[in-house]
């Protein structure tokens, strides 16, 4: 095996691809610390801010999503692929890499194909249930493909022999990240003694979780537990401004904030979270075994995260509330039921650290060195 010098690595659109290819290349630079690494994105993508404040080299190209109806943007689409897929193989070319990885996001098509054309050894990285268009596309191009759920192996079925179940790099991040607990539960006024529930709808929040989560505020009240909501930075002071009544006599249990800066960290002194289902949250969550109330977003490509829950409720690590049926009375009932049943939140960690991946960076790597 020749030594890991240059790799390429690029994903984009959303968090979910960008933050497990920044976990996987934290984990690289750890084992090769004179490794160089060089992001391949758009430049309207969040990771073109991102990557760049992780102080990771990055390079950009022009490439949009295909639509799913007929569109005439579909002909633009076309174009972009052959243009960019040209712009990549010239920055492949320039840089040498050993290794190119996508980790999702219609930017890696043109990056990956470009280097299967070169020679480059190539992998990508799915980590939902249902894959991507971008992957299902790649599949039969690449060298690797890694996954964080069995479920998806399904639909790579024509290509059994490239499949590796490696997790997602974040878990490992996660779990090796040094935790303060007397500082986090200073920072958010909370009793050590208590369980602690965390609602939360993604770092922009949810609309329909807001709405029930605010509603159930009140019969949260003066329970042997306490309560953060999370409402994201954009709802907050709406909320606070046409619902003061809500906020403006909480007791001692409940808190309620714009945002959560601090979110792996946070994740180390709760009992019970209440999220969506994306595939970098569950990755956390069962790294650390932490139980959890599922509200899948309906509004995703193929009803991924629905899938997404439903690998980890069958596996009795978690319990899903579809958007439909979400109220406030009956968030209020399942939390308050879980929290004072030790038991079962127990039973249910359990079976979330049976399917958290601690070392699923660890994995990846060697895949990638296997390739060398």
């Amino acid at each position: 095996m020749t030594q890991l010098k240059r790799i390429v690595v690029s994903g984009g659109g959303t968090g979910g691809h960008i933050y497990p290819a920044l976990a996987l290349i934290k984990a690289l630079l750890n084992k090769y610390p004179d490794l160089d690494v060089l992001y391949v994105g758009t430049e309207t993508g969040l990771e073109a801010s991102i990557v760049p404040k992780a102080g990771i080299a990055f390079d950009s190209i022009k490439i949009q999503g295909i639509k799913r109806n007929l569109s005439l943007e579909n002909l633009k689409v076309g174009w972009y692929m052959l243009t960019s897929t040209r712009r990549a193989k010239k920055i492949l070319e320039q840089f040498k890499p050993d290794v190119v990885i996508g980790t999702g996001g219609y930017v890696c098509a043109p990056v990956l194909l470009a280097a299967s054309n070169l020679g480059i050894p190539t992998i990508i990285h799915e980590q939902n249930s249902v894959a991507g268009l971008t992957n299902k596309f790649l599949a039969r191009h690449v060298d690797i493909i890694a996954t964080c759920f069995k479920e998806v192996e399904q639909d790579f079925a024509k290509y059994p022999t490239k499949i590796r179940y490696t997790g997602n790099p974040r878990a490992q991040e996660v779990v090796q990240i040094e935790v303060d607990k007397e500082a986090i539960y200073h920072q958010y006024d909370l009793d050590p003694t208590l369980p602690t529930v965390l609602i939360f709808g993604g770092s922009r929040g949810a609309p329909a979780i807001n709405q029930a989560g605010l509603a159930a505020l009140p019969m949260f009240e003066n329970k042997k537990y306490q309560v953060i909501m999370a409402t994201g930075q954009s709802h907050y002071d709406d909320f606070v401004k046409e619902q003061p009544h809500r906020f403006s006599n909480l007791t001692q249990n409940i808190k309620v904030v714009p945002y959560i800066e601090n979110m792996p960290e946070l994740l180390n002194v709760l009992d019970l979270v209440v999220c969506r289902s994306g595939a970098t949250t569950l990755t956390e969550l069962t790294a650390l075994g932490i139980p959890s109330i599922l509200i899948p977003s309906p509004y995703v490509t193929d009803n991924h995260q629905e899938k997404n829950a439903l690998a980890l409720v069958n596996h009795q690590a978690a319990i899903m509330i579809k958007e439909e049926d979400l109220t406030g009375e009956k968030l209020y009932n399942q939390i308050d039921g879980l929290i004072n049943n030790p038991s079962q939140i127990e039973h249910m960690a359990q079976r979330a650290r049976q399917l958290g991946m601690p070392n699923a960076a660890d994995l990846l790597i060697k895949e990638i060195e296997n390739l060398m």
